[in-house]
């Protein structure tokens, strides 16, 4: 149940007046710290993977980590993929285990923004993904960045971002009103009556990037102003990175895990810190109330098959696992085959969707129905199908799990 819809998350949390934390994750270290924050003071969280991060760490192999962290949780908990690259990365996210996506197409000329955003849009809803889009220039004043936007800081405007929000269908905002990526130099000047006016103009939870360096009142001034989402990162490398440099100079031996000792406590001080400064702190039982939990779906086919022999059978399995595990929101395609010679249904797919939405858009998605029209149907006239939800989970020994059930057709 914890790990539950991400625009739940942040829909209670704009109405309520506070934010939430995205804090980005590089190690499963970083991943424990932060959800020990969340656990500590009771507070959401989103768990959010960069994929200018993706180089420290192999990202398949991280998010069934990151998944398990959220589904044993006891607090609300989503996961989020950060400037993506493209629709391809934002696909491969969410059939991954993502439940909310942002892929920046802020640097091209905004209908070419509005254009991308709203491919994003479509692709993801028909997964029940909420999407954040991005306007306006945030630079990363630690990198080279800035020689290809020698202007600097390019600011969200208010009539550009009502249109942009009204064409592309955008759940929440990433806006741009003085802060960067990394260390700020200097007092940050925020341009609060943009922010204001933005705010109003939309009514939908606004997102700060670059929230490293701010104040109290700066933060709070924000959340007053509409901003429910707020990604932070630099200051959890810097604590980690400060907390290694004095283990070294106290571990002689200089060893892995002397190096690393306390790295997880520190990052979850500065992780809740922000937690109680932003106050998500101790709302985690409220917004579970009001959230959906993020469940997949399992779509069942027993069948038998006529005309054709065992070869082609495998080989339609194998074209069907290739075609439909590349269709947003497919998390996982398995073939089977019956045990028992005289069982009475011989073959099986078991395809997993992220979310129930994927029922309908799977069904449609011409890659599907390329698929079941030509090489399926026609030799499997002898067929149930059924999806299935698990309600809930439990451990060996416990007691059996229920199951929600809806026929639905290949």
């Amino acid at each position: 149940m914890p790990f539950v819809d991400m625009k739940d998350i942040l829909q209670h949390a704009y109405r309520h007046n506070y934010a939430v934390g995205a804090f980005d994750l590089v190690s499963l270290d970083f991943l424990q710290g932060i959800m020990d924050a969340a656990e500590r003071c009771r507070a959401s969280v989103i768990l959010n993977l960069a994929e200018s991060h993706f180089k420290y760490f192999d990202f398949n192999l991280i998010m069934p980590a990151v998944e398990a962290a959220a589904r044993r949780a006891s607090v609300p908990v989503a996961i989020h993929l950060d400037h993506g690259s493209g629709l391809e990365s934002a696909i491969h996210a969410i059939n991954q285990g993502c439940n909310g996506i942002m892929v920046d197409a802020s640097s091209t000329p905004f209908f070419d923004n509005i254009q991308h955003t709203r491919a994003m849009v479509d692709m993801a809803h028909a997964c029940g993904v909420p999407v954040e889009g991005k306007l306006g220039y945030i630079p990363n004043v630690e990198d080279e960045e800035l020689q290809t936007h020698p202007g600097g800081i390019t600011y969200t405007t208010v009539a550009e971002a009502r249109a942009y929000v009204e064409k592309t269908g955008i759940d929440f905002l990433a806006v741009s009103i003085g802060t960067v990526h990394g260390h700020i130099k200097g007092k940050p000047k925020l341009d609060w009556q943009r922010l204001k006016q933005i705010n109003e103009a939309l009514g939908i939870p606004l997102v700060i990037h670059g929230g490293t360096g701010l104040s109290g009142d700066q933060f709070r001034r924000l959340i007053g102003n509409g901003v429910a989402k707020i990604n932070y990162y630099t200051a959890l490398s810097d604590v980690a990175a400060k907390l290694i440099r004095k283990n070294t100079r106290a571990d002689n031996a200089n060893s892995y895990t002397g190096l690393m000792k306390n790295i997880c406590a520190t990052i979850a001080t500065e992780a809740e810190r922000c937690m109680r400064l932003w106050g998500s702190a101790g709302r985690a039982a409220e917004v579970l109330s009001h959230c959906r939990p993020w469940s997949p779906v399992e779509h069942l086919i027993i069948y038998n098959v006529e005309g054709i022999d065992e070869s082609r059978v495998e080989t339609i399995m194998a074209e069907g696992r290739r075609v439909l595990s590349a269709i947003p929101g497919v998390r996982e395609v398995v073939t089977g085959k019956a045990v028992q010679e005289n069982a009475k249904y011989r073959y099986t797919w078991l395809i997993r969707f992220c979310h129930p939405t994927v029922i309908d858009s799977f069904r449609k998605h011409p890659a599907h129905v390329s698929f079941a029209d030509k090489l399926f149907r026609p030799v499997a006239n002898e067929r149930i199908r059924i999806d299935f939800q698990t309600i809930e989970t439990v451990v060996s020994g416990q007691n059996h799990q229920d199951i929600a059930r809806s026929t639905e057709h290949f």
